[in-house]
């Protein structure tokens, strides 16, 4: 039987004199707010007067006899009044996500058939329906259950949370209390209505007389900003996985007028990321609020004041009003260490206890107080901290292993991950370039043995409807093995390279693919397919396996940066050992520099992992660097000690000699350094996500007038190659990369001729370093023999090293025999990179023991995340 007419609307008008008036006692008081906003839909606002006629007429329908009644949730009208009404007719309310194809579907039906529910409000082709399964109920029902709420936004288990009227209420003034709510709040909807804290929006907003802009946007659709702004919305609500979400799509979202409070739970934040946010809230005038909770809590127990996000970064503050916390000792006999106590919480919010299946809904209370399952410390300034999980605890091979602490370890060192146990420790991670020093900090910290440790690639770490983690899925891979998630040997290659799950609908930009990647995947791709189309990376791989039977072709396309690093590197050694005169390929490289900068380390989704990225790049020059000129100083005394730590520049000579000849890597270094301490002053992290192509605009305009002060037009040979007069040349790479519209790139276009021409006062030098870079900037791919797909790709991974050790190879050839004096420079550059490859466990854990982390240097020329 269907009760909800597709034209249901507030109803009549009639007094409640006139009409069946049930007690809302037990609800929300919408009606004494009045004509105040309640609701904001995008084609017109409902008043709390019109939102309690809506609830009341839909307190008709359900009847006056209590049932169970469940409501599938969307951030929808017709849900919301289904379950304000529920609320306040005492009806239980069971709340369930939209039910969804696949395995959802199937648990979805489970819990249906487990509770069998009197009265079901859900949605399917024709819209919204009521139905009423039965006239009264099946069900005893007991006096004080309001509502029964899954334990992690998940239909997995038939086992809920049962609420009470007074928990959800006392709850819900506790939280419009601390948020200081009122009548000009009014919050977005960015949370699921079945989810403890989406749901908790919702009460503490209304019951403070505030309002909601009620939308199933995701705060990275395009418009949602915009949306919100003109909704008049002043607050969201986001969980760890929102944050990571808005990072990824730029710092723009912080700048909204209308912004004034941001509130975040679901899971812990890193104390660093939620400094972050406090700054980023001091300088654009909203709130930030960490809380902490539990659906068993029905959401919140904790707070952390706004004013302490920064100070206090990492706690979870004091206990909400009307709530205590005690600690219980908790002893771990197999270290003899204390891990802490557990949180114990008690107060009016704590649940009634658990329901595992309909004869449970009879029950009373069973819980007076919630063992959280949280190890924490109280501070002596009174906030409280969580250092650790109970029921993450693994034992392998002898050693005990808390799982929130090893994914605690790995982020200290800029590494996000999730960790689970099998019969191994498996770490997922979303990048390969961390696979390496995440095996090494878990064997090292935890004295595990190789086997032990298994550590693989996920480009999105799953998380739970809620956006929680999923560590259910995560176990699930773990049990699996790593065996590839697809068919097909297109599959098989992105696997192998990306070393991470395929599935037929991933791509290989959609996995993360990078300049380290995209060289090898290419190749192996192009033998497997033939000659591959231009959108290889963004088809999928079932896109791409339809297309095996391609003929092979006798020309491959070839990434344009690659190739400029490949054919700079020989354009520099052919120079210098004199086998022709065509110079300009160093500058077109730090343009490569500046342009892989910007791709690679600023697009990383926040700003601790930009920096660490940058700071990866400055490693990565550094070390081999330093080994390498410091062993040469010492065995030939070529070198002074500044050359060898990249200070020549500062206390060198003023003439050329053997000590510049590392100018390249000076101003790499020196410059990268200078973005690093650009990007870690207040708000210019959060400018250059704004303004992506403003910025280095500007770093531009600054560093030629900076040269041209110095040098006028045309250089002297020395200034060449000097910081202050070369630098410019990396933040224009830097703008070739941020040039995404068509005036932008005509405004590139026209730069790149005006800051090289007449700068070196060699016209085919200028050429040169203009062709290369406006080629960078227009063309993404050219087409090369295919036989020369893989030399061209492994010169230019090497070109670093041939850059490097080139200066020592070809002197002593150097007389009569310019040609195998090259060819000698490049053989040797490929003969380090290869040493270096398999010197880099010994190197990673060198610097584990410094605590600072070494990637290897890739196809990018310099530094995986540079060139």
């Amino acid at each position: 039987m269907t009760l909800l007419d597709p034209s249901w609307s507030p109803g009549d008008r009639r007094s409640p004199a006139d009409r069946r008036s049930p007690s809302l006692t037990r609800g929300i008081d919408l009606a004494r707010h009045g004509q105040a906003p309640a609701i904001v839909l995008d084609d017109r606002v409902i008043s709390h007067a019109d939102l309690d006629e809506l609830v009341r007429d839909r307190l008709d329908q359900l009847g006056d006899t209590r049932r169970l009644v469940l409501i599938e949730c969307a951030n929808e009208l017709e849900p919301l009044v289904t379950y304000l009404a529920a609320l306040a007719g005492g009806h239980p309310a069971l709340l369930v996500p939209a039910r969804a194809p696949g395995p959802g579907a199937d648990q979805w039906d489970r819990l249906l058939a487990s509770y069998d529910p009197d009265v079901l409000l859900r949605h399917d082709a024709a819209g919204w329906a009521l139905e009423e399964v039965r006239p009264g109920t099946r069900h005893e029902l007991h006096p004080d259950l309001a509502l029964l709420l899954g334990t992690s936004g998940s239909t997995g288990t038939p086992k809920l949370v049962r609420l009470s009227h007074d928990n959800v209420l006392s709850n819900a003034d506790a939280i419009a209390s601390y948020l200081r709510l009122g009548p000009n709040s009014r919050a977005a909807t960015t949370l699921p209505l079945q989810y403890c804290y989406g749901l908790s929006v919702v009460n503490s907003h209304l019951l403070a007389g505030g309002s909601l802009w009620l939308t199933d946007r995701s705060v990275v659709d395009a418009g949602f900003w915009k949306a919100f702004e003109q909704s008049g919305a002043t607050s969201f609500a986001g969980v760890p996985y929102t944050f990571d979400l808005l990072d990824r799509s730029g710092g723009e979202w912080a700048a909204t007028t209308s912004l004034r409070q941001v509130t975040q739970a679901g899971g812990a934040l890193p104390a660093d990321r939620v400094r972050e946010l406090g700054r980023l809230g001091e300088r654009h005038g909203f709130d930030f609020f960490v809380m902490y909770g539990q659906t068993e809590a029905t959401a919140r127990m904790a707070y952390l004041p706004a004013h302490l996000a920064v100070e206090r970064a990492g706690t979870i503050g004091v206990p909400i009003e009307g709530g205590e916390f005690r600690l219980d000792p908790v002893a771990c006999p197999e270290d003899g260490a204390e891990q802490g106590g557990e949180l114990v919480y008690s107060g009016p919010n704590v649940m009634l206890g658990y329901a595992e299946g309909p004869v449970d809904l009879a029950l009373g209370r069973t819980v007076h107080e919630l063992r959280t399952g949280d190890l924490a410390i109280q501070h002596d300034d009174g906030l409280y901290e969580i250092t650790g999980r109970c029921n993450r605890l693994a034992k392998l091979f002898g050693t005990r292993l808390d799982l929130d602490l090893v994914e605690q370890l790995l982020a200290d060192d800029g590494i996000e991950a999730r960790a689970v146990a099998t019969t191994r420790l498996v770490a997922f991670v979303r990048s390969e370039h961390r696979v390496r020093r995440a095996r090494l900090l878990l064997e090292r910290h935890h004295c595990l043995p190789p086997h032990a440790v298994d550590v693989r690639v996920l480009a999105d770490l799953p998380v739970t409807a809620s956006g929680k983690p999923d560590y259910g899925r995560l176990q699930r891979l773990a049990a699996a093995g790593p065996a590839v998630e697809a068919d097909g040997d297109v599959a098989a290659v992105l696997a192998a390279v990306l070393g991470r799950p395929v599935r037929p609908e991933d791509s290989f930009a959609g996995l993360g693919g990078d300049s380290l990647s995209y060289v090898e995947v290419s190749v192996r791709l192009e033998r497997l397919i033939g000659n591959l189309p231009a959108d290889w990376p963004e088809r999928t791989v079932a896109e791409l396996g339809g297309l095996t039977r391609r003929p092979r072709r006798r020309l491959a396309l070839l990434e344009v940066p690659v190739l400029l690093r490949a054919v700079a590197i020989v354009l520099i050694v052919g120079s210098h050992t004199e086998l022709f005169d065509l110079m300009g390929g160093a500058h077109v490289l730090l343009g490569l520099v500046g342009f892989n900068v910007a791709r690679f380390a600023l697009s990383a989704p926040s700003r601790s992992e930009r920096l660490a990225r940058l700071g990866s790049t400055l490693r990565d020059v550094l070390v081999p660097t330093v080994v390498w000129i410091g062993a040469v100083a010492l065995l030939s005394g070529k070198y002074d000690w500044s050359t060898a730590v990249m200070l020549n520049e500062w206390v060198g000579s003023d003439s050329w000699d053997d000590q510049w000849q590392f100018w390249f890597l000076d101003v790499v270094v020196w410059g990268t350094a200078g973005v690093m301490m650009l990007l870690a002053l207040p708000g210019a992290d959060a400018l250059q996500r704004r303004r992506p192509f403003a910025v280095p605009l500007a770093l531009l305009a600054g560093t030629l007038v900076l040269r041209f002060a110095l040098t006028g037009l045309e250089a002297s040979s020395m200034e060449l190659y000097q910081l202050a007069t070369a630098a410019w040349c990396l933040p224009l790479g830097w703008l070739i990369a941020a040039s995404r519209t068509l005036p932008q790139r005509l405004l590139a276009t026209a730069l790149v001729p005006l800051c090289a021409w007449g700068y070196f006062g060699d016209t085919s030098r200028e050429l040169v370093v203009i062709v290369g870079l406006l080629a960078l900037l227009w063309v993404p791919a050219v087409l090369v023999p295919r036989t020369l797909v893989r030399p061209l790709g492994c010169v230019a991974a090497a070109s670093f090293f041939i850059y490097l050790t080139h200066w020592v190879v070809y002197p002593p050839l150097d007389a009569d025999h310019d040609f195998w004096a090259a060819m000698a420079s490049v053989a040797g550059g490929l003969v380090a990179w290869q040493v270096y490859a398999r010197l880099r466990p010994l190197v990673a854990g060198w610097w584990r023991h410094s605590r600072v982390a070494v990637r290897p240097a890739n196809v990018a020329g310099v530094a995986p995340d540079a060139v």
